[in-house]
């Protein structure tokens, strides 16, 4: 029995997906998570060390290629399954098999076909990172970027108590999540956004803010420096705030080039 996870940012892809595990597959697979975002797929990974990560290619926060390449440390052993809509720029990677991929609307033949393949290597026991690694290299030169109408995040009201304030979005440190809100911080102090933080992961420029926990989205450009601890977790000193951000575990990967 392999455990797997399956991240889907769209809700019904997810449990379609899901339903087709259960349904076709609960001898060799069990779904010990559902992610519906990058960051919370990456978390899981780390925890839970499954056997197969599911991952959608496109995500708000962290991509699945984002995810993967980070998985390569958090859990070695985790085997890749790109779920993608992009099969014209994708297959002609996946043929060095380093990872396998479905194409949306998943098939129940295509998933078969996938279960045994994942079978078959995790009966080897061997990975090979270096061919991830290239496959990556691959995937993110060939994948188009995806079309939008609606630029990016440029500004946003938010509340001090009886006040509301208009803030920049480029003036924003950081945004940590507060339950169903989010505190936004900036240089001058904190107000609060009723809107939560996996909302915001879809609107934000991804150039400028990135995720390094599951509560904190944080501005690159705030960041003065990162510095690693004894435990794996990161912490990040800030330009203008003299609080320091805590990067967790599975999310220093992506900070390896700072």
């Amino acid at each position: 029995m392999l455990d797997c996870i399956v991240a889907e940012d769209e809700a019904l892809l997810r449990e379609a997906l899901v339903t087709l595990l259960r349904d076709n597959h609960a001898g060799s697979l069990r779904v010990v998570a559902e992610c519906e975002d990058g960051g919370s797929a990456l978390e899981a990974i780390a925890e839970l060390k499954p056997a197969v990560a599911f991952l959608d290619i496109r995500m708000p926060g962290l991509t699945g290629m984002e995810v993967a390449a980070a998985a390569v440390e958090a859990s070695p052993a985790t085997q890749v399954v790109f779920v993608t809509a992009y099969d014209q720029y994708a297959i002609d990677a996946f043929e060095q098999g380093a990872a396998d991929y479905l194409l949306k609307p998943v098939t129940a033949e295509r998933l078969a076909a996938t279960v045994q393949r994942l079978q078959a290597r995790a009966a080897a026991g061997a990975t090979d990172p270096a061919a991830f690694q290239a496959l990556l290299q691959q995937l993110a030169s060939a994948m188009p970027r995806p079309a939008s109408n609606e630029p990016p995040l440029g500004w946003i009201t938010a509340s001090t108590g009886k006040e509301t304030r208009l803030i920049l979005v480029e003036d924003v440190a950081y945004f940590r999540a507060e339950h169903k809100y989010t505190t936004v911080v900036t240089a001058e102090g904190e107000a609060l956004l009723r809107k939560p933080i996996r909302e915001l992961l879809a609107v934000l420029d991804p150039a400028l803010f990135r995720q390094v926990h599951r509560s904190t989205i944080v501005n690159l450009k705030a960041i003065a420096s990162v510095v690693r601890d004894d435990d794996g977790r990161g912490h990040l000193k800030l330009r203008n705030r003299p609080e320091t951000l805590i990067v967790s575990q599975p999310f220093m990967a992506l900070f390896k080039s700072m």
